[in-house]
């Protein structure tokens, strides 16, 4: 074993002791032994040990007592009992309590060695599974989610309905609007929570593959299939699988998709037996279902299977009051990745951020503010710095490389009319929509879009308007 496991033994006959140890030890184990049942306890309640090797039998205490002790107080310790061969159903009796196996003395060496193998293995993958799971937790957790607009807020209240059910949901948007990440908070607030959640983007995998990695294959199912392969309902039964971008599956692999979902069983590819599963599936596609029902492209049972629980995502562009919220949640994240301190945007970079139709929604604004702290050499970033890179993602602008400056002049008269045109129209119909919003009142026209009432009235000068103009 490539690991060192902290081992425990408490047994009152000091020849066990020092057997178990020595056998332990030379498979590079840390191994401490105790012959009071209740110094034994004691050390496995402060020391930390990964495995514990308990003889039922101690003169000061009972073995069932320390091990009640320690299912309770330390459950993540493997417990082994010990105990002779007249004793083996109250070995089974410690089992049905919690102990993870026996060994009946009088023992060999590899009963031991192997005995002992298998509780760290298990240990090791159940700390790796709930390492994993946390950090599931941690990522889609609703605090790790931003938005307060009004829009994002029923999706947070529809999430919360539909997560301890095992209903189907379809998840709508635009790409770029976070549905994976709504998809995971689904999951983590479930009752699957604790069972294994699955991504699979549709649109990634061949026909073929994607069938195989959905159902499995049998040996032989086709050339290279050198092995039997279990396939993601084997994989995630009991769990949760995410199908991104579904609109992508063909009408074969839709109509696979829903024998499952109808019946919850499936075969193989190339295989002749049935498999079970029970796994709940949520979907998501930034295209109209409705739309390819009617044009023959998507099967009209399956959208009615899926979209039981529908849960549309806006885009950034529909929820304008989100885009300062993210841009510094985004701006904090990458301050950190980089090491750079900068305190924030200027009202003006703010103000453009918030006019900026965001076609790649918040993807869009998270690569923008990414390149922005790369790029950035003052505390704050200005209008200026944001006009360089905000368009960077735009097809328009990179599809032709004659539209990028070649000289320091070309490139500061392209920065000029960038700033002056494209970025001043958006900056003045942001001034004009904050006022109109608020009936002209500058004051409550500042505060609503987050800026001060002396910068805004500064903008307001700049592009020439006025209350009485505008």
């Amino acid at each position: 074993m490539s690991e060192q496991a902290k081992i425990l033994i408490i047994d009152d006959e000091n020849t066990i002791c020092k057997a178990c140890s020595l056998i332990l030890a030379e498979q590079g184990h840390s191994v401490t032994s105790r012959t009071s049942g209740r110094a034994g306890l004691r050390d496995a309640l402060a020391g930390g040990y990964d495995i514990v090797l308990l003889d039922m039998r101690l003169p000061d205490m009972d073995g069932m007592e320390i091990l009640a002790e320690l299912r309770s107080k330390k459950p993540e310790i493997q417990i082994i009992v010990m105990t002779g061969y007249s004793s083996v159903e109250n070995a089974v009796d410690a089992m049905k309590t919690g102990a993870f196996d026996y060994l009946a003395k009088p023992f060999s060496d590899d009963d031991i060695i192997l005995t002992v193998s298998k509780a760290f293995e298990t240990k090791r993958l159940r700390d790796e599974n709930m390492l994993l799971r946390s950090q599931l937790f941690e990522r889609f957790d609703f605090n790790n989610i931003v938005g307060e607009d009004p829009a994002v807020l029923d999706v947070f209240a529809r999430i919360k309905r539909v997560a301890p059910t095992d209903s189907t949901v379809l998840i709508t948007g635009e790409s770029g609007t976070g549905k994976e990440l709504f998809a995971g908070a689904i999951h983590v607030h479930s009752k699957r929570s604790e069972q294994r959640y699955v991504t699979l983007d549709c649109s990634t995998l061949s026909d073929n593959l994607l069938e195989s990695e959905l159902f499995g294959h049998v040996k032989g199912a086709f050339t290279g299939a050198i092995n039997d392969k279990q396939g993601i309902f084997s994989i995630v039964n009991h769990g949760t699988l995410f199908l991104d971008e579904l609109s992508n599956l063909t009408l074969e692999i839709q109509s696979k998709l829903l024998r499952v979902m109808e019946s919850r069983e499936y075969k193989p590819v190339g295989g002749s037996s049935t498999l079970k599963t029970d796994v709940r599936i949520i979907a998501a596609t930034n295209r109209d279902l409705s739309e390819l029902v009617a044009d023959g492209s998507f099967r009209e049972d399956l959208y009615y299977r899926l979209n039981v629980f529908p849960i549309h995502i806006p885009a950034l562009r529909e929820r304008k009051e989100d885009i300062p919220r993210l841009a510094y949640h985004f701006l904090r994240l990458f301050c950190r990745q980089t090491g750079k301190k900068i305190e924030g945007f200027s009202d003006d970079a703010l103000a453009a951020l918030i006019g900026h139709p965001w076609p790649g929604n918040v993807r869009q604004l998270k690569n923008t503010v990414e390149r922005l702290v790369i790029m950035a050499d003052n505390t704050f970033l200005d209008s200026e710095s944001l006009a360089t890179h905000i368009h960077s993602d735009d097809p328009s602008l990179s599809s032709s490389r004659a539209s990028v400056p070649e000289t320091l002049d070309d490139l500061k008269t392209f920065k000029k009319d960038l700033l002056e045109n494209t970025f001043g129209l958006v900056e003045k119909r942001f001034l004009l929509k904050a006022l109109d919003d608020c009936r002209g009142n500058i004051t409550h026209a500042a505060t609503k879009v987050g800026m001060q009432r002396s910068n805004f009235s500064a903008l307001m000068k700049k592009h020439g308007i006025s209350t009485d103009t505008k």
